[in-house]
């Protein structure tokens, strides 16, 4: 992949730092053109109603206030939140009904924010009230109010399902577990929001939001508004965080740029923490009953595994991901038969969405525990059980019985050493020391293996290119949004192992549709592999075309022109040279570059193995993550440093999920954690310094090598961390704890036990 001394594979600081650290770079909220009003959205208090009337009087009245804008007047169609739901078509304000509580009911714009919260307070709504619901099992009872009755499946939004056999018959024994994968708040550092400029390009306009794919939402900004798309210019500047939540088209950046079109001056919408808790799109609300099959040596028969995904009021693609789980329900092991069913269903909540892994934690989270059942049931160690029914390394690429096809892995590989790493063998008989003392503060150790999808639904092209200028510097463009991720460094890695240009003398341009004709943003852990191998292709291509300069320059043959310091230079005569500057000099218009669309054909399969270690008070219930140890496998690894910081990330997200973080509703679809004061989320203080470390096996599917390491901390940490707790108290009689396993929940296990 490169010459002898590449900087790939090595640990290289992120370019990006300085300038977020010092605050050089810019979020779209420290854009504030002259003349820039402000929109305010007046939300629904109820969770399901029908809108009896919207008096808007008094506001209009009011000092400051240019436009009210209500389902009526608004003038903007209804739009579906996922193509293949075209039934759920979702009003960007409601006119007749609304569905759940943050529910748009109508928008002031006015010259001040300050202005805009008083004017919405005076918009008065008055609402018929209507059952409501929130838990998907309740939606689809017999009874149960139909939300959206023009659904020829009720309350049902999405089925899939696969296989028929699930091989329980012949099994010896079969393990069963229900549990909930609850739902959980994205909580970005940086809340939604958009800043909409008309008549920039002329006769359009210039959208500056914090997107995570602006590239791609362009045809519906401009489809919408019947605008030419040349017309229409999306930026995303600097984004603090999205995992998955920043990918789509929110009503409020269509009713923002409606106003800012209509009244001909920037407008702005920056969310509240409080709107952010409603009103951006949530993830995971899985509902997840597994029963697993075993022969009398611990091998694994069959599976059958129900998925019931709660998509809120507006399906979206969260009503497409048991697709996804079902895809990964076979995950590391030799499951030969599996029946799979999914449902996603409509409640009254705030929709549901791709959040940072998508479908495959889900998977990953109910294969675990089931097998961790079923170990403590036969009596074989969790570690054990894994290791009997791994694919076998010489087994790949492998077909799954679920339409998966694994490129690469080495599993037992993995595991070997997760458990290394963290001491198994004295950890267990640490375990056994502290039961047989007495100590109420017993020892869980958890395992978890995974293997996950990224690049996933076709997400597996993407478009790159690379100009050298004449002054000698280097420009990329790419299809991906960074936020976060290190792309600017990893990109300028490639650029410069290949071309020998410094890795300061490299521009990375990405996020603005004026510079990046097409590209799917940065979702499903897909950017390295995608957009990293098109630079690199590139790269490839502009190299090629160096040395057909260089040998005219030089009056050398093209093959034996080679990299030197600063440009090119005959094999063995590093005197004889040309630098990229005089080399893009030569070439048309001054610039040497290349464009092209990767394709790499599928999705990547990376995987992984984890070892938690977890502290339970039986008297209190508290518990406390003590130690976890990742071993994650993304491929060939570009930069161990950005790695690691992804699989510190995402540890810490899946640690949350299963201790901490849960979006909760009462019986009448009232959330009951609205604000960062009643949504749990833990800081660094609540969680260990984790040891992570990888294994390398490279996919066959692109020129790096590469598969993504975004998702995987999270899909291989979770299932750990509970397993953890529930083998702390597992002598005990608990055999299950449903996340977050909160003290509360672990004391009244142990009472019930």
């Amino acid at each position: 992949m490169s010459s002898s001394g590449s900087i790939l594979g090595n640990s290289v600081v992120r370019v990006e730092d300085p300038g977020l650290l010092t605050g050089a770079e810019r979020y779209y909220d420290d854009f504030t053109p002259e003349g820039t009003a402000y929109v305010t959205f007046v939300r629904s208090p109820m969770a399901h109603a029908t809108i009896t009337e919207v008096d808007v009087l008094e506001a209009q009245a009011m000092d400051g206030v240019l436009a009210v804008y209500t389902g009526e007047n608004i003038g903007l169609p209804a739009t579906a939140g996922f193509p293949m739901l075209p039934v759920f078509e979702r009003p960007q304000i409601a006119g007749e009904r609304v569905l759940f509580v943050g529910d748009i009911v109508a928008a002031v714009v006015t010259e001040t924010r300050e202005q805009g919260m008083d004017a919405a307070e005076a918009v008065f709504v008055d609402y018929d009230p209507l059952p409501a619901n929130a838990d998907p099992e309740k939606a689809l009872a017999e009874g149960a109010e139909v939300l959206w009755p023009q659904n020829e499946g009720g309350n049902l939004a999405f089925h899939t399902e696969l296989g028929e056999d699930d091989g329980l018959a012949e099994a010896a024994h079969v393990a069963e577990v229900k549990m909930e994968s609850q739902r959980l708040a994205a909580v970005p550092m940086e809340p939604n929001g958009i800043l909409v400029e008309p008549g920039t390009p002329e006769g359009g306009m210039t959208v500056t939001f914090p997107s995570q794919a602006p590239i791609g939402l362009k045809d519906g900004f401009a489809g919408l508004f019947g605008l030419d798309g040349d017309n229409v210019r999306l930026i995303a500047p600097a984004v603090g965080g999205g995992f998955g939540a920043k990918t789509g088209l929110y009503p409020e950046y269509l009713v923002a740029a409606k106003a800012a079109l209509e009244l001909g001056r920037p407008v702005k919408w920056t969310e509240s923490r409080s709107e952010d808790m409603v009103s951006l799109v949530q993830g995971r609300g899985h509902i997840l009953t597994a029963k697993m099959g075993f022969d009398g040596d611990g091998r694994i028969t069959g599976l059958n595994l129900h998925c019931l995904a709660d998509s809120g009021a507006y399906p979206a693609i969260g009503s497409f991901l048991p697709v996804l789980t079902q895809t990964m329900a076979q995950g590391v092991y030799q499951i030969p038969k599996v029946r799979f069913v999914g449902d996603a269903v409509v409640t009254n909540t705030t929709q549901i969405a791709a959040y940072r892994g998508a479908g495959r934690p889900e998977a990953t989270q109910i294969l675990e525990r089931v097998l961790d059942v079923g170990a403590d049931e036969l009596g074989i160690d969790p570690a054990e059980i894994r290791r009997r029914n791994f694919i076998g390394a010489d087994q790949f690429p492998y077909a799954t019985v679920t339409g998966a096809n694994y490129d690469s892995g080495e599993y037992e590989k993995a595991l070997d050493a997760a458990l290394e790493a963290s001491g198994y063998g004295d950890l267990r008989a640490e375990q056994a020391a502290r039961r047989e003392s007495g100590d109420p503060k017993l020892l869980g150790v958890g395992v978890s293996a995974y293997v996950e999808i990224t690049a996933p639904l076709g997400l597996h092209t993407e478009y790159g290119r690379v100009d050298v200028l004449s002054d000698g510097t280097a420009e990329i463009r790419v299809g991906t949004s960074a936020h976060g991720q290190g792309h600017e460094t990893a990109f300028s890695m490639i650029v410069s192992d290949l071309l020998g240009v410094p890795m300061e003398n490299i521009r990375l341009i990405q996020s603005d549709t004026a510079e990046i004709p097409r590209g799917a943003g940065t979702l499903g852990s897909r950017s390295l592999q995608t957009a990293g191998s098109a630079v690199f292709k590139a790269s490839e291509e502009v190299l090629a075309q160096a040395k057909d300069l260089a040998a005219q320059q030089l009056e050398a043959s093209a093959d034996d022109i080679v990299v030197g310091e600063g440009g090119l230079h005959v094999a063995g005569v590093p005197a004889q040279a040309a630098s990229w500057a005089d080399l893009a000099s030569a070439a048309d218009g001054g610039v040497i570059t290349h464009e092209l669309d990767f394709d790499q054909g599928g999705a990547t399969f990376p995987f992984g193995a984890h070892v938690a270690v977890v502290e339970v008070d039986t008297e209190t219930g508290g518990v406390e993550l003590l130690r976890h140890v990742a071993v994650d496998d993304c491929g060939t690894i570009m930069n161990p440093l950005l790695v690691a910081g992804q699989q510190h990330g995402g540890v810490a997200q899946g640690a949350a999920q299963a201790l901490f973080e849960w979006v909760q509703y009462d019986e009448d679809a009232n959330p009951r954690t609205a604000n960062l004061a009643d949504y749990l989320m833990p800081s660094a203080a609540e969680l260990p310094s984790f040891e992570v470390s990888n294994t390398e096996t490279a996919s066959p599917m692109n020129p790096l090598g590469a598969k993504g390491i975004g998702e995987s901390g999270t899909i291989g940490s979770t299932p750990a961390i509970h397993n953890a707790v529930v083998d702390a108290v597992s002598h005990l009689g608990v055999t299950h704890i449903d996340m977050p396993t909160t003290p509360e929940r672990i004391w009244q296990a142990l009472a019930a036990s």
